[in-house]
């Protein structure tokens, strides 16, 4: 199935680069939350393989909501996000990706984050570890928060989040550079990698984390929500880390 995940996050990659920087028609969800056509022909694309090869799981898309097929309820369940970073591709910004991850009575099992326009592959099986592009991948060894490159998310909702900017501000105090690309799970991909050393944002939902959270687990890092329990991914708050700045970074959410 991780072959399987692999092949069909390539094809949806490739859907997302012969679309960039054409004229594109654009919707709201929200009142800034964008779709575009390409996330919904890269969506249409994984879900018509899903159906071909794998009928009787179910699937949680960004665009099309949860799927539940006639053969009823599975403990199986494809959680995907075509594009990821729809403002930036929206824009010609080239940060952007495809996420898949499958669950398993609850559990994430296989997961590929890819990034098309640098052809950088990510991908996990549980119990199997992680690597990018068939090499293994580990988290960083930084120690010291203020060593630490961070990088999080604006929530779409943030003017109904008030404790964003004060944890903005806290994190761009004590930690050596604080990043936001626009793309929650290419952030997760490079925590598993060991580009970024920590993660947080609030507002998320399962379709930005499945993925990154087993990769990042499979690489030797840690995920839980804001108060350092075990993540649950259909809730918003995510935390994030390499595990050595973990309690550093819970202590700044907790200022």
């Amino acid at each position: 199935m991780l072959n399987f995940a692999i092949q069909t996050a390539r094809d949806a990659g490739a859907i997302l680069v012969d679309r960039l920087g054409r004229a594109l028609q654009v919707s709201n969800k929200g009142e800034i939350d964008l779709v575009t056509e390409a996330d919904l022909a890269s969506e249409k694309l994984i879900i018509e393989r899903i159906k071909s090869h794998y009928p009787r799981h179910a699937i949680l898309a960004e665009e099309s909501g949860a799927i539940e097929f006639v053969f009823g309820t599975t403990d199986w369940k494809w959680i995907i996000d075509p594009l990821d970073g729809t403002t930036n591709y929206a824009h010609g910004y080239p940060c952007f990706c495809v996420s898949i991850g499958l669950e398993h009575a609850g559990s994430i099992e296989i997961a590929v984050i890819y990034d098309p326009m640098r052809d950088e592959m990510f991908a996990a099986e549980r119990g199997q570890g992680a690597n990018l592009n068939g090499r293994r991948m580990r988290v960083s060894d930084v120690e010291d928060l203020n060593s630490a490159m961070l990088c999080t998310g604006f929530p779409y909702n943030v003017r109904e989040r008030p404790n964003f900017a004060r944890d903005f501000a806290n994190f761009t105090m004590e930690a050596q550079a604080v990043r936001r690309d626009g793309s929650a799970a290419i952030d997760l991909a490079y925590i598993a990698c060991g580009r970024f050393d920590g993660f947080w944002e609030d507002g998320l939902n399962a379709w930005d984390v499945a993925a990154g959270v087993l990769l990042i687990e499979e690489a030797g890092g840690l995920v839980t929500d804001f108060a350092g329990e075990k993540l649950n991914i259909y809730t918003p708050k995510v935390l994030a880390s390499n595990g050595l700045v973990h309690n550093a970074m819970r202590r700044v959410l907790g200022k």
